[in-house]
């Protein structure tokens, strides 16, 4: 029996010390220099230790300077503006363009905007010529940072939004090289190519943002996509 009960508390013990490693990780408290992982790139295809590499540059400046650079993403650091009543930021940019594509947004925070340069070379802009056969020139943004708190949602509605934390950027549409122009509200739940062209982009963010939602997930988001990197997790 004894030696059950000790069985039983060392598999609780290793479980707890699990879940702190992995938590540790998923808040980028990890520093760099003694992450198991080597620091995200944006000059390859990232592989499947993708959202713990951008959960190290949460906290490190210097790592985000040499992450972010072009042709990948044209990005510049902006100051911090110190948190007050949940609402500011740290460890910002300031994106003016990514892969020939025009996207002016301030601020978004550091592992945002590598998130957001990998999505667009690795995954929105090969799905626009797979599907349109023409790539995108400009993208449709509705903002980055806003203090307030999750709309669309009474469980959530007392929790600042990500927005609030410059960690989230909203996406109404694209323009295409060939001069088409794609909306979220108009073409999400058409049939054709636009259509199949958006729910493709949506699914393939899954992979780089942890919050990726679209018109299906409440009427709040009717007319943009909402990504961000925060402490959940969910795709729809």
């Amino acid at each position: 029996m004894r030696r059950a009960l000790r069985l039983f508390f060392n598999i609780i013990l290793i479980a707890v010390l699990a879940g702190a490693i992995a938590a540790a990780f998923w808040l980028g408290i990890v520093p760099q220099r003694y992450s198991p992982f080597p620091p995200i790139t944006l000059d390859e295809a990232p592989g499947i230790f993708l959202d713990a590499q951008l959960a190290t540059l949460r906290r490190e400046p210097e790592i985000c300077r040499a992450a972010l650079k072009a042709p990948y993403i044209l990005a510049t650091q902006v100051a911090d503006n110190p948190f007050k009543n949940g609402c500011g930021w740290r460890n910002s940019v300031r994106v003016q363009g990514a892969a020939g594509i025009d996207l002016s947004v301030e601020p978004l925070t550091c592992e945002m905007a590598a998130a957001l340069a990998l999505w667009i070379n690795y995954s929105m802009q090969p799905a626009a010529e797979e599907i349109l056969g023409s790539r995108v020139k400009r993208i449709r943004d509705m903002g980055t940072y806003d203090c307030r708190n999750i709309i669309g949602n009474k469980l959530w509605r007392s929790m600042r939004s990500e927005h609030a934390k410059a960690n989230a950027i909203d996406i109404a549409g694209f323009v295409l090289e060939d001069g088409r122009e794609i909306s979220v509200a108009k073409d999400w739940k058409g049939e054709g190519p636009q259509a199949k062209f958006l729910q493709e982009v949506h699914r393939r963010s899954c992979r780089f943002f942890r919050v990726a939602l679209s018109p299906d997930f409440n009427a709040a988001h009717h007319d943009h996509f909402h990504f961000d990197r925060g402490l959940l997790w969910r795709c729809k």
